[in-house]
């Protein structure tokens, strides 16, 4: 473990150097073309500082893809700001442009601006930037402003930084999204290889303690593993931005994640399964089974050798690993199955979707028609994100994104030139590249964001100070600062947010001459930028006036919501058609619980960071259980329909009769669905009200006597919905394996393929597998809510 701890650690810190040396080229770029280019260029660049702000927002991590799609997001800004501002200087005038003017304009501008749904967010973070300089230029210079050239100015200082993105990413080569894809996917290859091998020692040791070590290191290697598969999916659009024929080719970027999800799917079922009862697995294994666990780890390794996995194996690997699964599968023929050796039964399950690459990720079956409907209706969707910017249509989201947005640099810079004229840029700019389209914690950005600038400017004057006589070495010292603000980007203490802040404050003072004396310069734009930035938390808490720990329960309750959605879906006996319309819902209804539930995650993330004020603190270690249970059904939807509708299609694939089982099944299915929906049911109308007296009348609906005040339930069967203990599991799971102890002796003795006879009772075992699971996780639910209710009802009691 040490060396594969050591082989990940290492590309980290070389990214981190990588990104940082070439954001110190473009800014080098700029540096030198607007300290020693020719004058007229000179004269044509008058705001360096601007420069600087477009390269460090387009270079920031990115990849030569991600840079030319910055600098087609620079030129759509510029193209907007020139028609919106060159407008508004020639008809009022730039020598009747006074504060309260300027800031009207700049709110005016930025709402027209920000209102475009589809406009990308790094184009309007751009626009406000310039249309902050264009007006308060116009205040700062007078009746000397060019209504045409003025704007030209701000154009060509925002051209040179995007174009410094660009050649930044071509130097010492070209860093291109491409081969970070395919490098990334042999990281993740070589990750996912080690997990596996570490998940079939654990399977195989000898002890618990053991096998429990070796699941405490898969656990690590999952963490990794789950930061390279982020570091896939980022990657995408700069490989559209690299190479524009994949827009019009097969669904790349889609098969690309699917096929991640292929892989991922299956190896986070075998931790669950090692996880669920690690002492009956340890317990079922014999020489015999760890002898095939060990060759099956030779024919999973050469899988992931493979570039990319564009084949599943060489050509002489599918009989001989037919051969190795089905003596695995084989073995299992004779043992009566029992509820603690589902865990084992799952892990198989899991690992033969693995070796057989089946698309656990998609809807199993799907025939040629829908296959070529699907993949016309991707490219016209990609011709329809070519176009999408051109779609100015308004949406609420987009509308209270363009108040905020306008109310917050309108205030901003007019408060700023208030409080000094010539620094009054500083105020909007520092907040025009804080603004996102989503939920924010907006004190920890604004913390992060104050203190950053604080770092950056203390540096730069410790710097100009330092090195007084050797003005032209000043640029120099940036290397090591950004090198720092590299790391400082990834750090959960500042965050994105405060790094870009804190290379900025440096770059303003040692990138540029005639600005003042250095001192002076950082005090008065430290001043400004927390004006713009109270300005912005301000209007934010106007806008927001929620808390992000009361968001986080709305969305619980939604996800809840969602969940019941899912499982009132799941077709069984009663459903006559139970073909690809149900399950392509249901797929579309496990998105929909996935993404309530990874909204739900960033939420109680932001909850933990804010302060509580006055308000009720927010039950972080209780929302954390609630979060880990989601997740963990969200991971075992996609076995739970891929057997389901396998099971459908047994009869339909093959010879073997298991008509009795598949009633038993879907008779058991319905009874899981019936208990697990009305607990699902029950929890999410708790959790939706929000009062105490609300609470209490719903609850005296149900004709149920509870202390309230005292938080305590004297009725026990008040939030009784599943149980705490194993009875309901066992009511519904011990039928089924009843059932299916009894129809496998006939599966097995049918006529018919025996490794398709052994993949059905995998199947069926991993369905009891899932069906538990789901059904303890409902009840941890239950448990928690419980928790959460009685804590609030504590805390506003006193």
């Amino acid at each position: 473990m040490p060396s594969t701890t050591d082989q990940q650690t290492q590309p980290l810190w070389r990214v981190r150097l990588a990104s940082a040396f070439r954001t110190i080229l473009a800014c080098t770029i700029v540096a030198c073309t607007t300290l020693y280019g020719p004058p007229p260029v000179r004269h044509l660049l008058e705001y360096p500082a601007f420069s600087y702000m477009t390269t460090i927002l387009i270079v920031s991590d990115a990849t030569l893809g991600d840079a030319l799609r910055g600098c087609w997001h620079a030129l759509l800004a510029t193209l907007q700001v020139m028609a919106l501002s060159v407008l508004t200087l020639w008809v009022i005038g730039p020598a009747r442009f006074t504060v309260w003017a300027a800031a009207a304009a700049v709110a005016v501008n930025a709402f027209a601006v920000a209102v475009p749904k589809s406009t990308h967010l790094m184009c309007k973070r751009i626009a406000f930037g310039q249309i902050v300089i264009v007006y308060v230029g116009a205040v700062v210079h007078g009746a000397k402003t060019g209504a045409l050239m003025h704007p030209v100015h701000v154009v060509a200082s925002t051209g040179l930084g995007a174009l410094a993105s660009v050649l930044a990413m071509l130097f010492p080569y070209p860093h291109v999204a491409y081969y970070e894809v395919r490098k990334t996917w042999r990281l993740y290859g070589e990750n996912a290889c080690e997990r596996l091998r570490t998940f079939m020692d654990a399977l195989s040791a000898q002890d618990n303690t053991s096998a429990l070590d070796l699941i405490s290191q898969a656990s690590s290697l999952s963490k990794a593993g789950a930061k390279l598969q982020q570091s896939i999916k980022d990657n995408q659009e700069g490989m559209l931005w690299e190479r524009p024929q994949m827009k019009f080719l097969k669904r790349s970027g889609n098969d690309q994640v699917e096929k991640l999800q292929h892989i991922e799917i299956p190896i986070r079922g075998m931790e669950m399964a090692l996880t669920s009862c690690i002492s009956c697995t340890v317990s079922m294994m014999d020489e015999e089974l760890r002898e095939v666990l060990g060759n099956l780890e030779v024919h999973i390794g050469q899988k992931f050798k493979q570039p990319e996995f564009s084949m599943p194996f060489d050509a002489t690997a599918p009989e001989r690993r037919g051969e190795i699964l089905d003596k695995s599968l084989w073995k299992f023929h004779n043992i009566s199955i029992t509820q603690e050796e589902l865990p084992v039964f799952f892990f198989f399950f899991c690992l033969k979707l693995l070796i057989d690459d089946s698309p656990i990720a998609r809807i199993p079956e799907c025939d040629t028609e829908e296959s070529s409907a699907l993949e016309k209706q991707d490219v016209c969707s990609s011709f329809n994100r070519d176009w999408s910017s051109l779609d100015i249509r308004p949406s609420n989201q987009s509308l209270v994104f363009a108040f905020k947005c306008s109310l917050s640099l309108g205030f901003a810079v007019l408060f700023g030139l208030i409080y000094t004229k010539e620094n009054g840029y500083w105020s909007g700019l520092t907040i025009a590249i804080s603004f996102v389209t989503g939920i924010q914690p907006i004190f920890t950005v604004t913390n992060a964001r104050a203190q950053g600038t604080a770092m950056g400017s203390v540096y730069g004057i410790l710097c100009c100070y330092i090195f007084h006589r050797f003005e032209d070495l000043r640029f120099m010292l940036l290397l090591p600062w950004t090198v720092f603000t590299s790391f400082l980007m990834h750090s959960r203490m500042y965050g994105k947010a405060g790094g870009i802040a804190a290379v900025t404050g440096a770059l303003l003072i040692l990138g540029r001459k005639n600005y003042g004396h250095p001192s002076e310069f950082a005090i008065a734009r430290i001043t400004e930028a927390c004006i713009g930035l109270t300005c912005f938390l301000i209007v934010e808490i106007l806008f927001n006036p929620a808390r992000a720990a009361t968001l986080a329960k709305t969305e619980l309750s939604r996800s809840l919501g969602a969940f019941e959605d899912w499982i009132n879906m799941v077709p069984c006996s009663s459903q006559k058609n139970r073909q690809a319309p149900t399950f392509l819902a249901l797929r579309e209804k496990q998105n929909k619980l996935k993404s309530h539930v990874n909204e739900l995650e960033k939420l109680i993330a932001e909850a933990e960071l804010e302060p509580n004020f006055w308000f009720l603190p927010f039950h972080g270690s209780c929302y954390g259980k609630l979060l880990r249970s989601l997740l963990k059904m969200v991971d075992l939807l996609p076995f739970l329909a891929y057997q389901i509708e396998f099971i459908s299609q047994v009869t339909e694939i093959s010879s073997v009769d298991v008509k009795e089982l598949q009633e038993h099944t879907n008779n058991n299915l319905e009874l899981f669905k019936k208990k697990v929906s009305s607990s699902l049911k029950c929890l999410e109308k708790v959790t939706s009200i929000k009062t105490l007296a609300a609470l209490e009348k719903e609850l005296q609906k149900k004709i149920v006597s509870h202390d309230i005040e005292l938080g305590k339930l004297p009725n026990a069967n008040a939030f009784r919905l599943l149980g705490t203990n194993e009875e309901e599991v066992e009511t519904i799971v011990s039928p089924f394996l009843q059932n299916l102890n009894e129809e496998a002796g006939k599966i097995y003795a049918n006529k018919g393929e025996d490794k398709l006879k052994s993949e059905i009772v995998l199947c069926l075992s991993g369905l009891g597998f899932c069906i538990s699971n789901l059904i303890r996780e409902t009840m941890e639910i239950e448990k928690e809510v419980k928790e959460l209710v009685k804590w609030e009802n504590l805390h506003q009691a006193m």
